[in-house]
């Protein structure tokens, strides 16, 4: 689901449906964001697959494909929005070295307000590249990184 992932976020979500993602990429007020609207478009599939493997014996894989889909989304909502982006307050600060790594390439994808650009398009994996020690650049410093996180989300 990884790969699917990501490139439905490079070439979709930074392309075609760019109009409701740059929502996630801006600050907002609000709880939910126009982004969100993915989410929805991901169940329909997930929830067909399921039904169709249920329903239809000699399409059976299709309710693991359906549960892999769901599985993968849990897992998004609660790394890429709990954990990264904070949307449920919890003030934890993981000092796992890869969910840091995770965190950080996430920061840095941010870092790009516009649909061109952007790199690091993974959401559950982050490679190597972006460890502390070794990802450097001249665009982007730690410390904006940080301001761009904490400003992203205005307090109402």
């Amino acid at each position: 689901m990884e790969g699917v992932a990501w490139a439905t976020h490079k070439y979709i979500m930074h392309g075609l449906l760019w109009n409701w993602h740059k929502s996630h990429h801006t600050p907002y007020a609000g709880t939910f964001e126009k982004n969100d609207l993915f989410g929805l478009v991901f169940s329909v599939p997930a929830a067909a697959s399921i039904m169709a493997g249920i329903e239809f014996a000699e399409l059976r894989f299709l309710l693991w494909v359906g549960i892999g889909i769901t599985a993968y989304g849990i897992f998004y909502v609660l790394f890429h929005d709990v954990l990264v982006h904070q949307r449920i307050k919890h003030g934890l600060r993981p000092e796992n070295k890869y969910l840091r790594r995770m965190i950080r390439a996430h920061k840095i994808h941010h870092k790009c307000t516009t649909k061109e650009g952007a790199e690091a398009f993974g959401f559950l994996y982050a490679p190597p590249k972006y460890e502390a020690s070794v990802y450097k650049s001249k665009d982007v410093k730690q410390s904006d990184l940080i301001a761009n996180q904490e400003s992203r989300h205005i307090t109402q």
